[in-house]
């Protein structure tokens, strides 16, 4: 596995459609970028980020997430997801987060990432799932 350096930036954009809006507002014009879809976002942009830099038998998986939600964003606007690592060791990446729809900042926080062995995290979640509650 490389070394992550601090300071390296992604980012990936995303048209909010139907399928990312909160739908609990009862009205139309009340659809918007749901939270949940902000941090799944902001947490891509992150691990696509250091992917390429893992190694084949590598991964990572979120394990903190600190966000901010600032702004709405309606159905058909871009929204631009920035990630940039901060600090990294062999078990844990440390990001800053952003996202920014076409008119304004939306949504900020810091975000961590624990590396993974793949192999070594699927047979232990199949032990997990196997074993009596």
């Amino acid at each position: 596995m490389a070394e992550i350096p601090a300071g390296i930036e992604g980012e990936h954009t995303l048209r909010v459609t139907e399928d990312v809006a909160i739908n609990f507002l009862g009205t139309p014009e009340g659809r918007v970028l749901g939270t949940p879809f902000l941090i799944l976002n902001m947490e891509m942009a992150a691990r696509n980020l250091i992917k390429p830099l893992l190694g084949e038998e590598f991964d990572s998986v979120g394990v903190v997430v600190h966000v901010r939600h600032l702004a709405a964003t309606p159905l058909g606007m871009n929204v631009t997801f920035r990630a940039k690592v901060t600090a990294a060791d062999d078990k844990r990446v440390h990001f800053a987060v952003e996202a920014f729809d076409e008119k304004e900042k939306i949504g900020d926080g810091t975000h961590v990432r624990g590396i993974i062995n793949i192999a070594k995290f699927a047979a232990r979640v199949a032990a997990k799932g196997a074993a009596p509650a």
